[in-house]
């Protein structure tokens, strides 16, 4: 992570400070999202922006620019994905009644359950980001669809129809 981002940020004091930070990560230092990459070439660069909507809501506001290395299931070619998201977090403290709170926040925001130490770390909240930004399945912008008509043979469209024997019958 940048030199200039904390590892931990207390989020209660960063709202209230209305603190930003920018920074990098490589995508080698992030274990949960390795597992759906094809490889870990790459790092991503990522803005957190600390504040309180006019609504006195606290937040956090992430915004990630990434190229994120996926293996296309058409052509089974690596590909770069890339990913810009700008996300609004809600922040919620634990322990008092989270469903009331997130179902009050604003449309647009997602949730973010803080912790009872109010301890954030912004490479959990870029790698969760990233790993909710990874199609199902990855498909390279611009390859071709494979679709054709596969000819059917008439003796095997007749033993697909289960209804086949009853039309003998109806000729008799």
């Amino acid at each position: 992570m940048s030199t200039d981002i904390p590892e931990i940020l207390d989020a209660w004091r960063m709202v209230a400070a209305r603190r930003g930070f920018t920074g990098r990560l490589p995508l080698s230092a992030m274990p949960r999202l390795r597992d759906a990459l094809l490889d870990c070439e790459g790092e991503v660069a990522f803005a957190l922006q600390f504040d309180r909507d006019a609504l006195q809501v606290p937040y956090v506001e992430l915004r990630i620019d990434a190229a994120l290395p996926l293996q296309c299931q058409r052509t089974l070619q690596r590909f770069e994905l890339p990913v810009a998201i700008v996300q609004r977090l809600g922040l919620i403290a634990a322990g008092g009644d989270e469903e009331v709170e997130e179902a009050a926040l604003p449309e647009g925001y997602e949730a973010l359950q803080v912790p009872e130490d109010g301890m954030l770390r912004p490479a959990e909240l870029v790698e969760d980001e990233l790993i909710l930004a990874i199609p199902v399945v990855p498909v390279q912008p611009g390859s071709e669809a494979v679709e054709r008509d596969w000819p059917v043979q008439a003796d095997e469209e007749l033993r697909a129809n289960p209804f086949a024997a009853l039309q003998d019958l109806k000729k008799h």
